[in-house]
């Protein structure tokens, strides 16, 4: 084609969004995707929830075992990424002030990862020479069923306090609006947040989300999302068989910009208590 030419009429190249699994972004090992918004979203996949609980498993000894500072400031880089990022999430239909709240909730629980342990634990009284303390500890790998809305709100409202707390997370997103929390990984992906702590799937979660509440390696359920009675029972039922932890759906018309207190944080912990003698 000689220069100054008319151009032929160029071929659309649609966005295909991918998982998010131990950092990275694989296809859905099904090969399947879904049309949302003119775009292509991955199918997760029974295999795709035991690869993200493969991650999530692998990466909960590094993150449980960094300091609480630590955490910290990683949670403050997501909200910091996250507001680079703020005109793009109203751009997807995000309203703005639910983005800037999801940013404030990142803030909020980062100043958190070092109070955590001084509001939960503590020293206790006993008769005799010894000091006893209760200190928390993370649950290990916390499956999610994350509310479809409102989508980027809702989404950080359960992450957040799971991984504050050193837990690491494997998320499944609904079907309706999976755009903000694939965008969500993009950020989480540049924000220093070590590969694993945090694996999104994207699809059906009345299809994926009772392989992940079967799951022998999955510590604690979060229910948060699963709206139909009969599927929150039979994940609960699938969820007693190794003694998991679980949170329940949230009530309809549950107002997710109100102030969250501690309760996500505390359900996911566990409690060490430690005796030691005082000596003479």
């Amino acid at each position: 084609m000689s220069k100054g030419s008319p151009s032929p009429a160029r071929v659309a190249v649609r966005k295909t969004y991918k998982l998010f699994i131990g950092g990275k972004f694989p296809r859905s090992e099904s090969g399947r995707s879904y049309l949302v918004a003119d775009t292509n979203v991955a199918l997760a996949s029974r295999k795709d929830v035991r690869d993200a609980v493969l991650a999530a498993r692998a990466a909960v000894k590094g993150w449980s075992g960094a300091t609480a500072y630590n955490r910290g400031q990683i949670l403050y880089r997501v909200a910091e990424m996250l507001e680079g990022r703020r005109d793009q999430f109203v751009g997807l239909g995000v309203p703005a002030d639910e983005v800037d709240a999801a940013i404030d909730r990142w803030v909020w629980y980062a100043g958190w990862s070092d109070k955590l342990a001084q509001v939960y634990g503590g020293a206790n009284p006993v008769a005799g020479p010894y000091f006893n303390l209760s200190a928390p500890e993370p649950s290990g790998v916390v499956g999610v069923v994350a509310p479809a809305e409102p989508s980027l709100l809702g989404l950080v409202s359960v992450i957040a306090p799971a991984i504050v707390a050193g837990n690491t997370v494997v998320v499944l997103v609904g079907e309706s609006a999976p755009l903000p929390a694939v965008t969500l990984a993009e950020v989480l992906a540049t924000s220093d947040l070590p590969g694993g702590v945090v694996n999104l799937l994207t699809g059906r979660p009345a299809e994926t989300a009772p392989w992940l509440a079967g799951h022998m390696d999955v510590n604690a359920l979060d229910l948060a999302g699963a709206v139909d009675p009969d599927l929150a029972a039979d994940l609960e039922i699938r969820a007693a068989e190794n003694l998991k932890r679980v949170l329940r759906p949230v009530p309809a018309g549950h107002d997710w910009y109100a102030d969250p207190g501690i309760t996500r944080m505390t359900a996911l912990l566990e409690t060490k208590t430690v005796w030691h003698p005082k000596g003479q």
